[in-house]
């Protein structure tokens, strides 16, 4: 498959953002109840993510204030639920910061030239997307992936990948988020002219 029929398959019609994250590719076939956990958690990151990063942008009108301060502390605990099982795991992933295009279907992944598990992955083979999804909070997705292309070019190596069977409302979540870093970036884009 090449980069133009891939684009295809992991953009179509659906919002794409491009950013610089910590970022890596892991191949290997997960077994079934690790994939499930890996969405379940991956899930429940984006939506206590956006509940704290909602209330940041809120004009108060939808919600009592008591409702809304309800909400960012459950957030809050969530995240240092999160974050405490992560230190407990010793789960520290260490991944470089990598450019990458993403949307809610898959993602194009910047591996560089030189080797590596992810630049050696060939075509139809499975693992999982990790993403450090902001930049607040060192914890990360894992969303189940399978490379439909691994394209060298004048802009350097790439993996495209498919994000496999995520459920709605997984992906429900991560169109939110994307849609959160796009009117983010738009923002950034006016205040800099």
């Amino acid at each position: 498959m090449n980069a133009d029929n891939a684009r295809a398959l992991v953009f179509g019609d659906t919002l794409a953002c491009e950013e610089i994250r910590p970022a890596t590719f892991l191949p290997g076939e997960p077994d079934a109840n690790a994939q499930r956990v890996a969405c379940l958690r991956s899930d429940a990151l984006l939506r206590a993510i956006a509940v704290v990063e909602d209330s940041r942008n809120e004009d108060g009108e939808e919600r009592s204030p008591q409702d809304s301060a309800m909400q960012r502390v459950e957030a809050k605990l969530d995240l240092l639920t999160a974050l405490m099982a992560t230190l407990v795991n010793n789960q520290e992933t260490g991944d470089p910061a990598r450019e990458f295009r993403w949307s809610a279907l898959g993602v194009c992944l910047a591996v560089g030239g030189g080797g590596g598990a992810a630049a050696a992955s060939s075509p139809g083979t499975q693992g999982m997307f990790r993403v450090q999804p902001c930049d607040w909070l060192p914890e990360t997705l894992q969303l189940p992936a399978s490379v439909l292309a691994s394209v060298a070019d004048a802009h350097g190596h790439h993996l495209w990948l498919r994000f496999l069977s995520l459920p709605p409302a997984l992906t429900a979540s991560l169109e939110r988020h994307l849609f959160r870093v796009h009117r983010r970036a738009i923002a950034e884009s006016r205040r800099a002219r």
